[in-house]
């Protein structure tokens, strides 16, 4: 959804406690970070306290950008 949709969804759906985000697939983890980021910082607009972003391919920068959860299935079962 898009970030402006926000503030009408957390009207409604009241127990929701955190964002979830998918990058752009890329070669360099640096490049999800710029979305990453963003995120932090919507959630952090909104209170919310839980940010689900990463998967096995950038978790580390998902990591220092405040993720509470990762996706890292390729790191435990291979590709």
């Amino acid at each position: 959804m898009p970030p402006e949709a926000l503030p009408s969804l957390l009207e409604v759906a009241t127990d929701v406690r955190g964002l979830m985000t998918m990058p752009p697939a890329a070669q360099d983890p640096e490049e999800s970070r710029q979305y990453f980021r963003r995120l932090r910082e919507l959630a952090a607009q909104h209170e919310l306290a839980e940010l689900s972003m990463g998967t096995s391919q950038d978790y580390r920068v998902a990591a220092e950008e405040g993720a509470t959860l990762v996706r890292v299935g390729s790191v435990l079962y291979g590709q």
